[in-house]
Formats: structure tokens, C-alpha cells, sequence
């Protein structure tokens, strides 16, 4: 289970070797430029002196692998495109035993949210200045390097309401009441999206990366295309008018989540 240099053990002949990737190394490949830029100046220093060799070893290595399964179609793109290998695909599993809906919320309350590790890339930002902009409740749980630039960022709103690291028992009750789950990243994958869905709240997500694989347009959530404020503003505007009209139905989004269930990643497998 890979997504830098795990994939790279070596093993004798006769041993198969199988890896579950979950990315080419991002920081030698397409994300290269977007590490080398938040790093410091002697880390940019080994990173340009270094990179072509990392490159060098990480697509040797990928060829003694016997089989490559990918977590994503999208991640079976890059690994056609950095390695030249073909690989399968299956999906990530969500745990829908801890993950689950309440059948005793029968309504889903006014607030929105934000669960992830605050890092740069996760965009918690995009979240927060949308939500100011429609004056919105955001409730922001996780906690990271970007905690306190995001408090800045909201300037002690009254509607963002930072949670920190909490509970499984907390983290459920948001989920399960919220209007939806708001999704900034281009991830590989993503399970906080399914995490939501099988908890029956929708998500409004950038239309990157798995998230295109594990939410229906329409249905079980919608996507904005730009990581952008005004963009994101819009989709949750747009959301609003459909949620409005009853379009998303519970019973569909958990459903979707279920189908993503462990049962059928170990059968897969």
C-alpha cells in the first residue's frame, strides 16, 4: 500500500509482488512545482539537485511491481501517464459501520462543513471566504499548519466556528445534521466525501481528482470547477436552489456511500 516509496521494496523472483497505489510520489511529479514553492531555501536546494534522480528510481521500481491496483480511475491515469503501467482500479473503502445516518434527524439543519486536516492543499480557505461572502455558518473541523492563518482569515466571523480535533461521536453528529459537507481538494481519492454521504448529508465539491467518482452531479451532491471563492460562492447558491426543490434525498446518498462499502473492496481485492 504505496503513495511514494513503499512500492519500491524488492523482493525475490518468485515472491508476487502486488501494490495498492495510492499516487505516483506527487512531490516528484505534477506537484513538484507546488512542494518546491512552500518549501524552504534548503529544501529547494536538495529538491533541484536531487528530483531527477527521484524521478529516475521512482519509475524503475514501478516496473519490478507484478501488479498495480489503483484506488481511483483518476490515479490509474497518472500511473499511465508518470510509469507508463497499466493498473486496476478499486476503490478505497468507507467504513459505514462508524459512518452511518440517524434515522432520528429527520431534517438537516442550516450550517455547512468543513472536515479535514488543515493543510494548504485541502483548501479550507476557499470554505471559509465563501461562507463569509453569503454569510453562512461554517463549522471547521480538523487541525493543521494552516490553523491560524484560516482564524485570521476569519477575522473572528460569527458564522465560522473552528471545532479543532473532536471526537468520532461529535465529528458524526455534524455530519449527520449538517446541510452539506463542503470539499475544496483535488485528491487522489477522498473518503471525507463518502464519510458525509453515508452519514446522508450531500457534498458540494471541486470537480477534480476521485471526488468525480464517488459523488453523483444531481444527486448526491454538485461540484464547482475553479478553486476559487466566487466559484465555490456560486455552487453553494446553486445548491441552495436545488436543496430548496428536494433533490437530494437521503435515502439515495447513503445508498451511493454503500456501494463503496469494506465487504466489497475485500472482494474486489
Amino acid at each position: 500500500s504505496s503513495s511514494s516509496c513503499a512500492k519500491g521494496v524488492i523482493v525475490p523472483p518468485h515472491i508476487p509482488h502486488i501494490a495498492y497505489i495510492h499516487s505516483p510520489m506527487r512531490y516528484a511529479w505534477d506537484l513538484f512545482f507546488d512542494y518546491r514553492k512552500r518549501s524552504g531555501k534548503l529544501t529547494r536546494f536538495f529538491m533541484d539537485r536531487w528530483i531527477g534522480e527521484i524521478r529516475q528510481w521512482d519509475y524503475i521500481s514501478s516496473q519490478r511491481i507484478d501488479a498495480i491496483v489503483a484506488n481511483s480511475k483518476y490515479i490509474a491515469r497518472r500511473i499511465k501517464r508518470f510509469w507508463n503501467r497499466d493498473a486496476s482500479v478499486i476503490y478505497s473503502p468507507v467504513n459505514v459501520s462508524r459512518f452511518s445516518a440517524d434515522d432520528s434527524v429527520s431534517k438537516r439543519e442550516d450550517f455547512y462543513v468543513f472536515f479535514s486536516r488543515l493543510v494548504p492543499y485541502k483548501r479550507a480557505d476557499l470554505a471559509i471566504s465563501a461562507c463569509m461572502a453569503l454569510e453562512k455558518k461554517l463549522v471547521v473541523i480538523g487541525s493543521g499548519s494552516e490553523s491560524e492563518k484560516l482564524k485570521k482569515l476569519a477575522k473572528n466571523s460569527g458564522n465560522i466556528e473552528f471545532k479543532g480535533r473532536i471526537s468520532d461521536e461529535e465529528v458524526l453528529f455534524y455530519l449527520r445534521r449538517c446541510k452539506a459537507l463542503i470539499f475544496c481538494a483535488e485528491e487522489d481519492f477522498g473518503l471525507t466525501p463518502l464519510e458525509a454521504q453515508a452519514c446522508g448529508s450531500p457534498v458540494i465539491a471541486f470537480g477534480r481528482g476521485g471526488a468525480l467518482e464517488t459523488i453523483i452531479d444531481g444527486k448526491t451532491g454538485i461540484f464547482f470547477e475553479k478553486q476559487e471563492t466566487e466559484c465555490l460562492s456560486k455552487a453553494i447558491e446553486r445548491f441552495e436552489e436545488l436543496d430548496g426543490k428536494g433533490i437530494f434525498k437521503k435515502e439515495a446518498i447513503v445508498s451511493n456511500a454503500r456501494s463503496f462499502t469494506e465487504e466489497r473492496f475485500k472482494k474486489e481485492f
